[in-house]
């Protein structure tokens, strides 16, 4: 069965799902342990317009390390593209008392190749870690900059539940063909990073 408006089939299933679009295809997963950091330098081509890192239960080596990405144009081997976003944050303490939404200028970037942070304050206690996703737009383009959108829930080292969100735009109108993730100090003790294509 499809839409119909006046008794007329104006869609059927199968261009409904086509035209609104939206599934995941798995390209790859990258595991953690004891990493310096996790590259993807195949996987992100013209056959998507987005792509989707879904960051499952990381785990800093060092308490207080910001979790972090970088942009390639030239397959990995330099992560240095000039990037300007916004950043805010929500969180909430064990204890019920201290709570906040707020924009935190000073993980903003300015037309910046530093490293973009999108967990901060990650706690390194046995059971703390931090999840998320990262949206990757239409990094083939070669005629607009590349837009990201990050969305993560983390166990601070304090024990506060902290949501971050920053959303930003990569400057340049080159390919953007690989991505690395990496600790702001100490390793990524354990965890997986696992990259999707969205038709």
């Amino acid at each position: 069965m499809g839409l119909i408006s006046n008794g007329t089939t104006v869609f059927d299933n199968g261009s409904m799902a086509s035209g609104f679009g939206g599934s995941l295809n798995f390209i790859s997963k990258a595991t953690a342990s004891a990493s310096a950091s996790i590259e993807f330098t195949s996987g992100i081509d013209s056959t998507y317009k987005e792509y989707v890192f879904y960051c499952v239960n990381l785990h800093p080596a060092t308490d207080g390390a910001e979790f972090q990405f970088n942009l390639s144009t030239d397959g990995g081997s330099n992560y240095n593209v000039t990037k300007t976003t916004t950043f805010f944050r929500t969180y909430h303490n064990e204890s019920d008392a201290t709570t906040s939404l707020e924009y935190v200028t000073d993980f903003d970037l300015a037309q910046s190749t530093s490293f973009k942070t999108i967990m901060r304050d990650m706690g390194s206690d046995n059971d703390q870690a931090g999840c998320g996703s990262l949206k990757l737009f239409n990094p083939s383009s070669t005629t607009f900059v590349k837009h990201f959108i990050s969305d993560c829930q983390h166990y601070q080292l304090n024990d506060f539940s902290m949501r971050d969100m920053t959303a930003g735009y990569g400057n340049t109108i080159s390919s953007i063909d690989a991505i690395k993730f990496q600790m702001s100090s100490g390793n990524i003790d354990a965890g997986e990073i696992l990259l999707f294509g969205v038709n």
